[in-house]
């Protein structure tokens, strides 16, 4: 059984095929400036990439074009589109309605709606993508996997905020946590690689990228994470903010004569990284520059390693204890600098960093000295949990 595995952002859209069948990616690529002069990158399984600009004049014009590569004989994998069993479907934000994945129907449609004021940047995109697939693939079965699922195990200790209580019973303000999907894979993946199960252990999963998070998982399930009711809560990332005083907002409304939605779009598109630095949100380009003595960026990289090891810190005593600390995504998996910078003052948590397996990348392995707390690296793969859990729900 094949399935189609879709991320849709404003304007793009990165997909992977998966032969469920044999656990193997067919094909896999990205479409980019949907909506403006239109991009391809697609690699059909161990062939060469292709690239080509292409009219995308929405994301519907994507899904005929991605089809057309999937089925065309020279950049193909499939014979045609009856190959593909079923659609799932990232989606950033289900709010309280959704505990798990769900095949898609009208009334999942519309909770998705919903909660559209809770992710104005990301779910409008996935509902585009996922009536884009509708659009051009008709009755095919679709699932929507949320970011969001992963963490409706909190408690409530966890998950609210100490506001007026009707602000959440009204207006939904809670903690939701994102990166559910990440978190979801690499503590399972821990467990397994400990040959330990999972209900047994108490896992703190930092998946860290330009947005990062980090997670308490106790017996496999979500008990406090860093992001909140969205993705600009937590630590500091590639350019937001992160956790800040509240009262922040309003004097920079009066100091600067700037409004709210301006302070916001500050916090979440010039802050981070960036906003320390003034060099960049990548952190190749800020280890480059703090290494040629620039100061802004190594503070930068020092304010991030510090918040990431105050929130290790937090949820292993949420958790009363810690056996296994995970780095994800592309600055866990790839950053040996920084996974060093983060470890260094966490010795009195048993963790101590062998020099030479740290320098790997990209792969899975125990980072760990002999008989120290174990610090695994391991590369997520949300895209193959979400082909799984669309696998489990159609057949």
């Amino acid at each position: 059984m094949n399935i189609l595995v879709i991320n849709a952002g404003s304007s793009s859209l990165k997909y992977q095929l998966f032969d469920m069948d044999s656990q193997t990616v067919l094909a896999k690529g990205l479409f980019e400036r949907i909506g403006i002069d239109g991009k391809v990158k697609h690699t059909p399984g161990t062939r060469p990439l292709y690239e080509a600009s292409v009219a995308l004049p929405d994301h519907a014009a994507a899904i005929r074009t991605l089809i057309e590569l999937l089925v065309s004989k020279e950049h193909g994998v499939i014979a045609s589109m009856s190959e593909i069993s079923a659609v799932g479907h990232r989606v950033v934000h289900g709010g309280e309605a959704f505990a798990a994945s769900v095949r898609i129907t009208d009334a999942v449609l519309n909770a998705i709606e919903d909660v559209v004021p809770l992710a104005p940047l990301h779910n409008p995109p996935n509902l585009v993508g996922i009536r884009a697939c509708t659009a051009v693939m008709g009755d095919v079965p679709q699932v929507a996997v949320f970011d969001t699922a992963f963490h409706q195990t909190m408690p409530k200790e966890s998950y609210l905020y100490a506001l007026p209580y009707e602000y959440y019973t009204e207006n939904k303000v809670r903690r939701y946590g994102f990166h559910g999907t990440s978190h979801r894979y690499v503590s399972e993946r821990a467990a397994a690689m400990l040959g330990k199960p999972i209900e047994s252990l108490k896992i703190i999963t930092c998946h860290l990228g330009n947005g990062s998070s980090l997670t308490a998982i106790d017996g496999g399930r979500s008990v406090d994470t860093t992001m909140g009711m969205t993705p600009l809560e937590g630590v500091p990332m590639g350019t937001r903010s992160g956790l800040i005083d509240p009262a922040i907002i309003e004097y920079l409304c009066g100091a600067r004569n700037m409004t709210v939605k301006e302070v916001t779009d500050v916090l979440n598109k010039r802050s981070g990284m960036l906003g320390v630095s003034g060099v960049s949100s990548d952190f190749r380009d800020l280890h480059e520059a703090a290494d040629s003595g620039n100061e802004r960026a190594k503070v930068a990289l020092d304010i991030f390693a510090q918040s990431v090891r105050k929130s290790i810190g937090g949820l292993a005593a949420v958790m009363g204890g810690v056996d296994v600390i995970v780095f994800t995504a592309g600055v866990g998996e790839n950053n040996c600098p920084m996974r060093i910078m983060i470890c260094e003052k966490l010795a009195y948590m048993g963790v101590a960093i062998d020099a030479e397996k740290n320098k790997q990348r990209g792969v899975e392995i125990n980072i760990a000295k002999e008989g120290a707390l174990p610090v695994l690296v391991i590369p997520t793969n949300e895209e193959l949990v979400i082909a799984h859990d669309t696998l489990s729900l159609v057949k």
